[in-house]
């Protein structure tokens, strides 16, 4: 299917091989966790390509090279409590940027985003908000932070998961045409309980050994 330029799931080697071992039900905690953080990594150096810049210089101990400096402030949001596991892969690729944490449940009954926590930090109206979350499954949570994210002011606002749905991509787009998705694979379809197939379970559960 289709998507759109704004949705992007990479094509990289690295990402295919890291996402299997994430896949995989056997694998420890410790693991899972490092694995996310290393396809964290990997997808937000794709998804913040367009990051606006502006010309500098440095010196370096020979002489005065050209040089570049990022203009755009950034806040990453990570969604509790599986979206923890990647801040500080973000963090590692952008030190200067601001973290502020989203909470929001999913009630089983209605499969409905329910928000309990949301202390966004926004420096409007420069900020680009990168939503850190890895599952992307029905969408509600997605569509509900970018409105949130919005709301604030942020002027750009990226969406950087691990799988998704296409029921989930799907109403994202409609929900948020700006936003755009990076993601290292868009899966078959959700299930009965709104999980995404083949998935990988459910990825708080398994980067912190509950459930």
């Amino acid at each position: 299917m289709g998507w759109g330029p704004l949705v992007q799931v990479s094509p990289h080697p690295l990402v295919a091989a890291k996402l299997k071992t994430l896949r995989d039900k056997t694998a420890p905690p410790e693991t899972f966790r490092q694995k996310l953080h290393e396809l964290t990594v990997l997808l937000l150096y794709e998804a913040l390509a367009d990051l606006e810049v502006m010309s500098s210089s440095v010196k370096t101990p020979i002489a005065t090279a050209a040089a570049v400096e990022l203009t755009e402030k950034i806040l990453f949001v990570p969604v509790w409590r599986a979206g923890d596991g990647m801040v500080q892969a973000a963090l590692s690729l952008v030190t200067t940027a601001t973290v502020s944490h989203v909470g929001v449940y999913r009630k089983e009954s209605t499969v409905t985003p329910v928000p309990y926590y949301n202390r966004l930090d926004l420096d409007a109206p420069g900020t680009l908000a990168v939503i850190l979350d890895p599952m992307l499954a029905t969408g509600g949570t997605a569509c509900l932070v970018s409105k949130f994210l919005k709301d604030r002011g942020a002027r750009r606002v990226k969406y950087v998961g691990i799988i998704g749905a296409p029921e989930g991509v799907g109403r994202l787009r409609a929900a948020h045409p700006d936003v755009s998705i990076n993601l290292a694979a868009i899966d078959w379809q959700l299930n009965d309980r709104a999980y995404i197939v083949p998935g990988l379970g459910d990825a708080g559960d398994r980067q912190f050994g509950t459930g």
